[in-house]
C-alpha cells in the first residue's frame, strides 16, 4: 500500500472534520457495515483513511484509495 502525502492528508481532515456525518459507498471487507450505513466521522488518520464510528456500531476505517464514502447532513 502507497501512503498518500502529507498534503493529501490535510485535504481529506479538511474535507472530512471531526463530527461530520458520512455515508458508506463501498468497502470491500467481509465485516464491512451495508452499502448506505451511516456514521460520524472521528478523526483522519496518517495514512489518510477516516476513521468512523458507524450508526450499527462497527468501527471499521474508510481506507484511503480502498474504500469510498460521501459526507451527508445531519
Amino acid at each position: 500500500m502507497r501512503f498518500p502525502r502529507r498534503e493529501t492528508v490535510a485535504r481529506i481532515r479538511q474535507e472530512y472534520p471531526i463530527g461530520c456525518r458520512v455515508e458508506l459507498l463501498c468497502m470491500d471487507d467481509p465485516q464491512a457495515p451495508p452499502i448506505g450505513t451511516r456514521g460520524t466521522v472521528r478523526g483522519v488518520d496518517d495514512t489518510g483513511s477516516v476513521m468512523v464510528r458507524w450508526d450499527n456500531g462497527s468501527g471499521l476505517h474508510v481506507v484511503y484509495g480502498e474504500d469510498e464514502c460521501r459526507k451527508v447532513g445531519g
